[in-house]
């Protein structure tokens, strides 16, 4: 239940073309849902649900707490945690039956002492020099090691810094992961380079990898411009809750930064601010409002934003803020950042409604 005309419209029917978009394009290989950070804002338990009626066995997150949350709505899925997990929650990753990442070499050689089972991704370090191990000596003799424990090696993964780019850089942590493979005493069942830029534009290449991340792309986002067969997810909506009719030179909001530029200049109020995720950079945008665009004015204030309207907007005309004419990409672009971090900032406050498309 929620009361303030303000909400997040998330559509389930758009996340499932996306996911079987991505699947047909890399064939046979297998489609790792990443559904961290609350599925990028869009309501990570809800996600996992529907991606598990589209045959989802396995998805990725962050935290170990994200993979709690997930566990307790349901008891079968696996789930690959892609974050740090530390050594005081391995009994949790082993009571809940998490695939954790080792990323260093202290978390490598305590697994090796951990008396109960445990399954794990082994995370690499080809060049983008976060998390992962470089060193190949250390891997191979950790992997014999490993053979001996009860512990199981579930897959070897990289992390690819300019997948969109397709680079120099891109292409020798390629060449690099591959030839580290071809050093290992053996390999487990899973490998997996590409993250979504990958996946949609080099994973038919490479061969010797089993399956593909797909993160932003589920939600219908892509930092490839010319990206075709992607649908948005998410649409961030509000209602005109107050009109107001300034005077020429009227001053409006905090700061009175924005004057009235003629006479009975109308201005719309909506239930929507920066503690929303709608931050005060957005100033400089526009609204949609019964098809049409219209310019922000003011200041974005904690829970209200100022819309400049004309005569035919009324009281509880719908107000689409991005997910319509306006994209995600172009609210991304007008802030100098990227889609995601645009839906990611949409605060808990904000509902999530979920619809299929008629």
């Amino acid at each position: 239940m929620f009361y303030r005309p303000t909400w997040v419209e998330i559509n389930l029917e758009a996340l499932a073309h996306n996911y079987h978009f991505v699947k047909n394009q890399v064939a046979s290989k297998q489609v790792v849902p990443v559904i961290k950070a609350d599925a990028y804002g869009h309501g990570a338990v809800k996600v996992m649900n529907r991606l598990i009626q589209e045959g989802v066995k396995l998805v990725a997150v962050s935290l170990l707490e994200e993979a709690i949350e997930l566990r307790r709505e349901n008891q079968t899925i696996d789930i690959l945690i892609m974050g740090p997990v530390l050594k005081d929650q391995f009994d949790l990753c082993h009571e809940h039956h998490f695939q954790l990442t080792v990323y260093n070499h202290d978390i490598a050689q305590a697994i090796l002492s951990y008396p109960q089972s445990l399954m794990c991704h082994l995370k690499i370090d080809t060049g983008m020099h976060r998390y992962g191990i470089s060193d190949v000596n250390f891997m191979c003799e950790w992997m014999i090691k490993l053979k001996s424990t009860k512990h199981n090696l579930k897959g070897i993964y990289t992390h690819l810094a300019t997948a969109n780019e397709q680079d120099n850089l891109f292409f020798s942590q390629i060449e690099s992961m591959k030839a580290l493979l071809e050093q290992l005493p053996y390999l487990p069942e899973m490998i997996h380079v590409s993250n979504s830029s990958a996946s949609l534009r080099y994973e038919k290449y490479l061969t010797w990898t089993t399956h593909v991340r797909l993160g932003i792309s589920l939600y219908g986002l892509s930092l490839d411009k010319d990206q075709k067969g992607l649908h948005p997810v998410m649409s961030l909506k509000s209602k005109v809750i107050d009109l107001k009719t300034l005077n020429l030179g009227d001053p409006l909001g905090y700061g009175a930064s924005y004057h009235a530029k003629e006479q009975h200049e109308k201005i719309a109020i909506l239930p929507i601010g920066y503690a929303d995720g709608w931050i005060r950079k957005n100033k400089t945008g526009f609204v949609e409002i019964k098809g049409k665009l219209f310019p922000m004015v003011g200041i974005i204030c904690m829970d209200a934003c100022f819309v400049k309207v004309d005569d035919s907007i009324k009281l509880n005309d719908e107000v689409t803020l991005f997910g319509g004419k306006i994209t995600t990409d172009e609210v991304a672009s007008r802030l100098n950042t990227i889609s995601y971090e645009i839906v990611c900032q949409i605060s808990k406050r904000v509902p999530r409604i979920y619809i299929k498309e008629e």
